[in-house]
């Protein structure tokens, strides 16, 4: 009998030890989840303020003003355009005709796009 008591006192002894931590277990994990969700409230309150602060920098009108202020650009017009003519190497592009030869490639004069006003 004193075994049978003894058997029950040990399983009723760590049964409460297991109650008592899943307990605090519990405590612990709600406590976790109520920061959580504390943290996710506050930075959905800074999304929603950086969000509305990047809707009012990115506005046409400020866009265009930084742009000729600090980056010095102006409208394109056409006294302002340049023209780029690129020779392109001998070596780069056979010569209808050739062989494929590099070395008997001839370039192609260089001047504006067709169609395009000087």
């Amino acid at each position: 009998m004193t075994r049978v008591n003894l058997l029950l006192a040990t399983g009723l002894i760590g049964s409460s030890l297991l109650l008592v931590n899943s307990a605090y277990e519990t405590r612990r994990l709600f406590s976790a989840l109520e920061r959580a969700k504390a943290e996710q409230r506050q930075l959905d309150s800074e999304y929603k303020r950086l969000d509305a602060e990047r809707q009012v920098q990115s506005t046409h009108l400020r866009v265009e003003r930084v742009a000729r202020e600090r980056l010095q650009m102006r409208t394109v017009t056409p006294a302002v355009t340049h023209w780029v003519n690129e020779r392109p190497s001998d070596a780069a592009l056979p010569s209808p005709g050739t062989s494929g030869n590099p070395g008997t490639a001839t370039a192609a004069p260089a001047g504006p796009p067709a169609g395009a006003r000087p």
